[in-house]
């Protein structure tokens, strides 16, 4: 194990509609279990976001990014390192998005109504970093797996909420498509959530873009099946 662990795929309440525990929660428990730090992932507005839909895109993103800005605050009182990153949603694919900020979104507003292909080339244009997150899971929510081989840079070979077989498909086309391979615990439930998967570093990452320049160069490496009791 490399001394710094950083969580990937993290959701918390009440921006993620589906998460189960809150900023503070949850950044507490990571802190008890020796992260260096967390990337909170919420689901964006389009996606499971627990917000009214026609609240104009300003207020939207002004909610989307309050559990962040909470947590980083949260952050620097007990010690650990909170950074960015968005989870964006097509139909039940999801996109982790990371090197993009707060003024970024309320620049581009624009992104509402692009063709998400669109939107992912413009992202990764802008100095984005994106990955497939989990794409071979089956659930109900899913109607058919999509990819998104020329849009991506990574793809979540490993994703704790998913089943041994999907993680291994997505090992399978990240290895054949040449994309990074990345990893991520997908954690809605904080301590309730016992098995973890994330990227790990021998150095600390200073903020994302060191944190997509160490993932780039593989200085960062996917772990998975790390349990904690």
């Amino acid at each position: 194990m490399k001394p710094y662990l950083y969580e990937t795929h993290l959701h918390t309440s009440p921006v993620s509609r589906c998460a189960a525990a809150g900023v503070k929660e949850s950044l507490e428990y990571y802190k008890k279990l020796g992260y260096a730090g967390v990337f909170m992932t919420n689901h964006f507005i389009d996606g499971n976001i627990n917000c009214d839909r026609s609240d104009p895109y300003g207020k939207r993103i002004e909610f989307y990014f309050s559990d962040y800005e909470k947590g980083v605050e949260l952050g620097r009182e007990i010690g650990i390192s909170v950074f960015l990153g968005v989870e964006s949603s097509y139909e039940g694919t999801d996109f982790l998005i990371y090197g993009l900020d707060k003024a970024w979104f309320l620049k581009h507003p624009e992104i509402e109504d692009m063709k998400k292909s669109d939107m992912l080339t413009l992202m990764a244009q802008e100095g984005a970093f994106i990955v497939q997150a989990h794409p071979f899971r089956e659930a109900g929510y899913i109607d058919h797996i999509r990819l998104f081989p020329r849009h991506v840079h990574a793809v979540e070979i490993y994703n704790a909420g998913n089943r041994d077989h999907q993680n291994t498909m997505a090992e399978y086309y990240a290895k054949h498509y040449g994309l990074i391979p990345f990893a991520g615990s997908d954690n809605h439930a904080a301590a309730l959530h016992t098995v973890f998967g994330g990227m790990e570093s021998d150095t600390p990452i200073l903020d994302e873009h060191d944190f997509i320049r160490q993932v780039k160069s593989g200085e960062m490496t996917p772990f998975h099946h790390y349990t904690f009791s």
